[in-house]
């Protein structure tokens, strides 16, 4: 499903208008996923406040405050930017149908609301373009206040107010949002890299009738557009079937790179984990272990060589090699035919060798922009998704680029976005955690586009239930948390409630 155009967003509308859809029955439809959204999003019952402005976009969040009120049971109120009687048609019905007494005539006095503290930003829809004025600009100020000051999260309704849909350009006074419901499909737009700033983690809200089918060159990761990793297991299925992983990682400096990309390949779904070490790390790398893993030490990587596993994962905090053990695994790299995911060192080692002509079809590519501008360094200068397209012209392999964005694509196959994830993750050891869930999944027989889409979407997707737990926040989140949530995220993606 293409992320679209507010041109094509028109188109949509249109056509459901015409297949007999009236504006009401689409908003009440809109609102009411919008509001099941948000309450799954944010699962402990707090306080909503609906910050509108006069058109659909507050009618839209009207319906979702009423479904947080009745379905949920949140305590809901509103800023209205302007009079009741001057907002449009549909959006005072929706008002009237709420039955609050009246919107808050001031900032609320947050300290006695009940937590979370969610503002709902339907000041401006899709529809308008440029900075915000008075008296939007004055609420976007209370909203920002009320974020930095008293911990509130701002849920923006289809788009944050003052951003542009169609190329994600941030005007002065924009509103910030921690997540973005896009009611129907991904606005183009917000994708881009330098949206996110605004837009926080995004999420599409199916309307049936306001969605387009059509493929397009951008695309956004969610269980609303792809449909790998849903199927249930057969009651027959055994460790063979879900796939043999051959972990290559760790070093003296780095034995948390190791544990925890073979423990993310374990919870992953992989069959039969096998973390492969140093010899001279073996030991104290076992003690970390789960009792699940099986580690085995080695010399030199042309050891492994005749070794034969569904998938391996190469790279997570090898750290310096002496030149055997380099062109060993440099050997190993361009050999081996299973599926493999390629990361840190090993990227490391490729762009130092200079030898990225041993990129295959079957290596997966999962650099740091650091790590992506050593690969390319004639590409740094560029925004992030056009130097991805260019690089996946140059090299068969896929390429998954980190980022608060995260980037899949390979040659001939669109760009997807990553919508999942919270700035808690930018902590060490999070991109190893993300090369052994990407591993299993190759293990099991998904593509490579897939397993690293669907493994971008799950690592993100368990950060953010994780932050909801009480005793856990954007600064404490640690990789092992994000472990913890994985068969959560699982969850989440199989049953599309996210």
């Amino acid at each position: 499903m293409a992320a679209i155009t507010i041109a094509e967003t028109r188109a949509v509308e249109a056509t459901a208008t015409a297949a007999g859809w009236s504006e009401e029955q689409l908003l009440n439809l809109a609102g009411e996923r919008l509001g099941r959204a948000i309450g799954r999003y944010f699962p402990k019952p707090g306080s909503g406040i609906g910050y509108l402005g006069k058109g659909h976009n507050a009618g839209d969040a009207l319906v979702a405050l009423r479904i947080l009120r009745d379905e949920f049971g949140w305590k809901i109120a509103t800023r209205n930017a302007y009079p009741i009687e001057e907002c449009a048609p549909l959006t005072r019905k929706k008002w009237q149908e709420l039955c609050l007494a009246a919107p808050l005539d001031e900032s609320p006095g947050w300290r006695d609301l009940a937590t979370p503290l969610v503002l709902l930003d339907g000041l401006l829809g899709s529809g308008t373009r440029g900075a915000l004025r008075a008296p939007l600009v004055q609420l976007a100020a209370e909203m920002a206040a009320l974020r930095q000051h008293a911990g509130a999260r701002v849920a923006a309704v289809d788009l944050p107010s003052g951003i542009d849909p169609d190329t994600g350009r941030i005007s002065p006074d924009t509103v910030i949002a921690d997540v973005t419901f896009m009611i129907g499909n991904a606005k183009r737009g917000l994708l881009f890299g330098h949206a996110a700033p605004a837009t926080g983690a995004l999420a599409v809200v199916p309307v049936e009738p306001l969605t387009s089918s059509r493929p397009g060159d951008f695309e956004l990761i969610s269980p609303q557009t792809l449909d790998c990793g849903k199927s249930p297991r057969a009651f027959d299925f055994h460790k063979g079937m879900a796939g043999r992983v051959a972990i290559l990682a760790g070093s003296a400096a780095y034995t948390g790179a190791a544990v925890l990309a073979a423990t993310g390949a374990l919870r992953g779904g992989g069959g039969l984990v096998t973390l492969f070490v140093p010899n001279a790390v073996r030991d104290s790398i076992s003690a970390k272990c789960p009792p699940e893993l099986i580690v085995r030490g080695f010399h030199n990587p042309r050891e492994l060589m005749e070794l034969t596993f569904d998938s391996w994962v190469i790279g997570c905090g090898l750290g310096e090699m002496d030149t055997p053990t380099a062109e060993g695994l440099l050997e190993l790299i361009s050999n081996s035919p299973a599926p493999a995911v390629l990361d840190a060192d090993a990227l490391n080692l490729i762009a130092k060798s200079g030898k990225t002509e041993i990129f295959r079809r079957n290596h997966l590519l999962t650099p740091h922009p650091g790590e992506f501008a050593r690969l390319a360094p004639d590409l740094r200068d560029l925004p992030r998704e056009e130097a991805a397209r260019k690089f996946a012209d140059r090299v068969p392999a896929t390429l998954l680029l980190k980022g608060c964005r995260t980037i899949v694509t390979r040659q001939g196959r669109p760009l997807w976005c990553n919508s999942t994830g919270s700035p808690g993750m930018a902590t060490g050891g999070q991109g190893d955690l993300l090369a052994g869930v990407i591993g299993a999944r190759l293990a099991i027989g998904d593509s490579p586009v897939d397993a690293a889409a669907l493994g971008a979407w799950l690592c993100g997707r368990a950060a953010e239930v994780a932050l909801n737990q009480e005793n856990l926040s954007e600064e404490s989140l640690a990789p092992s948390d994000v472990l913890h949530f994985l068969g959560a995220a699982f969850q989440d993606w199989k049953s599309s409630r996210r």
